[in-house]
């Protein structure tokens, strides 16, 4: 007979126990990924810059021109052209512009012969306080009309969601403001006209942070307030009309996805109330993207709602855009654009703050 083969012993696994984080090491993990934010932030500011310049020489307006008028002499001409520093080459103008609006230098507005970066801090609170408004109402009725499809999908409620959605995709904002107005003011005579205030109470009230609602608030006057709110109301609910849409349709479709996962199968046979498995077990993993929608549409509202502040004269960044592009206006129109891209930069960078909170994951 042959010898036994040797017997093999079974080894289990060895597992390394994880060491524990010290504080000096979570400080240096904190401390790289601060800087590794900062330096990311500054890089898209930067890009943002460079897109904003070369838009500005690219454009078919003459800044010099725009100056100096269509009777100057070609020695004013050209004198102009030195003293705006457009003789210089492409790159140290650039250099040049970047230190300028680091300092907070935008130039200054044909427009209204004044600062662009005081012209911007005047008109970008009024569009702010609209928009602020605006993405409320888009998001305390579009998340639960987004909820209430998924969860009645094919019912008359989804069916009816939906179209209502699709209008938000669909109607134009002007015509939709338009006829705003000519129903609820003119004929109806329930909120006030256009403009943000009427003339009335036009310089009552101190400004403290340029929002109106909150600045007569501070400054006790609860008819200037009332009159505000009459003003805002109806541009505001518009905008919000336009971010429901979107944010509905959002929900619905990232609700239908949880709702057809095993674990919401397995707390309902658990006999846990429905209402416990909608708003925690399926509305909690989509509250994340649903951060990045909500982000969108609210940046999206501020860049936007150029036609809504046409229509009601909303003395806003949009309808200074506006009126800067028609006088040819380049530091107004480069000052507006540069604002509005800082704007989605900080909203994504504040995402990307509540991913980390909200997802404990994300923070690997």
């Amino acid at each position: 007979m042959g010898a036994a083969a040797p017997s093999k012993r079974l080894r289990r696994p060895v597992t390394a126990t994880p060491r524990p984080v010290t504080a000096p090491a979570r400080l240096l993990r904190h401390t790289r990924s601060a800087a590794g934010f900062v330096v990311v932030t500054a890089l898209t500011f930067l890009g943002l810059l460079a897109i904003t310049f070369f838009i500005g020489r690219v454009i078919p307006i003459d800044p010099v021109l725009a100056v100096v008028g269509d009777r100057a002499t070609p020695a004013q001409y050209e004198a102009a052209r030195v003293a705006m520093g457009l003789d210089r080459p492409l790159a140290v103008q650039f250099v040049d512009y970047v230190g300028d609006v680091l300092r907070g230098d935008l130039g200054m507005s044909v427009s209204t012969n004044g600062p662009v970066a005081r012209d911007l801090a005047r008109v970008f609170p009024a569009t702010l306080e609209m928009a602020t408004i605006g993405i409320v109402i888009g998001v305390l009725l579009g998340v639960p009309m987004g909820v209430l499809a998924a969860t009645r999908q094919g019912s008359w409620a989804d069916q009816f969601i939906r179209v209502f959605a699709l209008l938000g995709y669909s109607v134009p904002a002007f015509w939709l403001g338009l006829v705003g107005l000519a129903a609820f003011y003119a004929r109806l005579g329930w909120v006030a006209g256009p403009g943000r205030i009427d003339v009335f109470y036009d310089g009552l009230v101190d400004q403290v942070t340029g929002l109106l609602l909150v600045d007569s608030l501070i400054g006790g006057e609860p008819d200037v307030f009332f009159n505000a709110l009459s003003h805002i109301i109806l541009p505001a609910t518009i905008l919000g009309f336009f971010s429901l849409a979107y944010i509905a349709r959002m929900t619905r479709s990232f609700m239908l996805d949880q709702l057809s996962q095993e674990y919401v199968t397995t707390a309902r046979v658990k006999g846990l109330p429905e209402w416990r498995v909608i708003w925690v077990h399926a509305f909690g993993p989509i509250r994340v993207p649903l951060i990045t929608v909500i982000g969108l549409s609210y940046a999206g509202l501020l860049e936007g709602s150029v036609m809504i502040e046409t229509v009601f004269s909303w003395p806003g960044i949009g309808n200074y855009l506006t009126t800067a592009l028609f006088n040819a206006d380049m530091n107004a129109v480069l000052g507006a654009t540069l604002v509005i891209g800082a704007v989605f930069i900080l909203i994504n960078k504040v995402s990307d703050v509540l991913y980390r909170i909200l997802d404990p994951r994300s923070r690997a």
